[in-house]
């Protein structure tokens, strides 16, 4: 028996943390409101939840206007639509993401083009995006991934060099700023989602900023069935979904939005706290820091973690040690879209991918990208963002887990646990 909880010692936390999301009577109430006035869904356009939590979410963003979505996935798909982005055009997407930032540009029947991430943030790197860029290409995609920007005074410029569109991915920015401009409003559109593990949260949803009004018309039209949209200057008529946020999500948004403040104070202190005692540990890294981002949005806290400096033990058996450590984590928690069991495209169902060229792309067979690779398979370790809304003994438990772990590495060598054969699984095998 050993003194880690995986080869049967006692675990650093018997408790488990406090569930996310958090809700109070105020998404009661909210919920209540809607039962009762049985204005339930998207219409009338837009709703009373929706127009109010829309308002709120695009001045805390520096933005003129939002417009709610019913997911982060349609919020892309919509600004794609909002750039008139065409079948066959192509667009730059980082490799490390969640694969419902590249199925948008699928779906309006563009061709994403896959770049590789900064070491140092693991977000869209700028160096390579020039290189990247052909006749073909109109936008660029750029997501804000874990803790840090894409560095968007690096990115903007290229854009303007060879008008180019830029759509920000803040599926994991809520209330982030660069540059005190909040995340999503520097680009032409932002997007984000709303998703249970998100930090602001409805289920299931997503929202649209910008400061262009023709670009907010064309994203109403578009999830509004086609309708003129409420302003109507611009009279531009398009064929239209029903991707309407629906106002129960709505009014529980209004409530997650007003507690938001205060939980992100709470983040960033406990993250302060973590990073000042675990900042000198062997076999740990950290991503760079970043005093562009005058706003913190920690979605995650990712750690990279350096198996050469910790005895050659891989990453997941450290991750699954932490788990049964008591500390929820993650090391897969997301791998290059084109090696995800979730992209599973094929040309025939998306021509595009065929038009013009002398063969089909094949999007699963691409030039690999190191760095998304290295960061998936080896480096990062994810923790989530409700771990941090605890008080300083709760982050004691996590930094106690990772001291023990990394003291007594040497158990987990070799080591066939199904925790450890689970963490070298995608997160959509695990979840399956």
């Amino acid at each position: 028996m050993g003194k880690l909880a995986i080869t049967g010692g006692e675990p650093v936390r018997k408790k488990r943390f406090d569930p996310w999301p958090v809700y109070t009577e105020a998404e009661r109430s909210a919920l209540e409101d809607v039962l009762t006035n049985r204005n339930w869904g998207g219409q009338p356009f837009p709703g009373k939840h929706a127009a109010a939590f829309a308002k709120t979410f695009a001045e805390l963003h520096t933005a003129k206007h939002a417009q709610c979505v019913n997911t982060g996935t349609v919020a892309i798909q919509a600004a794609l639509k909002a750039l008139d982005i065409q079948p066959g055009d192509e667009v730059l997407v980082p490799a490390y993401t969640w694969e419902g930032t590249v199925g948008p540009v699928l779906l309006v029947n563009a061709v994403p083009v896959f770049v590789d991430v900064d070491p140092d943030t693991y977000c869209l790197h700028a160096k390579p995006i020039e290189p990247a860029i052909t006749p073909k290409t109109r936008a660029i995609l750029p997501v804000h991934l874990g803790m840090r920007f894409a560095d968007l005074d690096a990115i903007m410029p290229v854009a303007h060099k060879h008008n180019l569109k830029v759509v920000e991915d803040c599926a994991h920015v809520h209330g982030g700023m660069w540059r005190n401009k909040g995340a999503g409003s520097i680009g032409d559109l932002g997007a984000f989602s709303f998703q249970s593990s998100k930090l602001i949260t409805c289920g299931e949803g997503g929202c649209v900023i910008t400061n262009n009004l023709e670009y907010f018309e064309r994203v109403q039209s578009y999830i509004n069935a086609g309708r003129a949209s409420v302003t109507d200057k611009f009279k531009r008529r398009i064929i239209g979904f029903n991707y309407r946020l629906g106002e129960f999500q709505a009014a529980v948004l209004r409530a997650q939005l007003d507690r938001f403040p205060k939980q992100q104070q709470i983040r960033q202190a406990n993250i302060e706290y973590f990073e000042a005692r675990v900042r000198t540990t062997r076999g740990l890294g950290f991503l760079k820091a970043e005093p562009r981002i005058t706003r913190t949005a920690p979605y995650s806290y990712v750690l990279k973690y350096f198996a050469a400096r910790a005895k050659d033990v891989p990453r997941a058996a450290f991750v699954a040690a932490l788990q049964l450590e008591g500390i929820p984590c993650d090391g897969l928690f997301y791998e290059p879209v084109y090696r995800s069991s979730l992209f599973p495209v094929k040309a025939t169902e998306f021509p595009a991918l065929s038009w013009g060229r002398p063969q089909p792309i094949d999007l699963r067979n691409v030039s690999p990208c190191p760095v998304s690779e290295r960061a998936a398979y080896q480096e990062a370790v994810w923790f989530p963002h409700y771990l941090f809304l605890g008080d300083k003994k709760e982050i004691d438990t996590i930094i106690d887990a990772i001291f023990k772990t990394l003291d007594n590495i040497e158990e987990l060598r070799g080591l066939q646990h199904p925790a450890v054969r689970s963490q070298g699984m995608s997160r959509a095998d695990r979840e399956s």
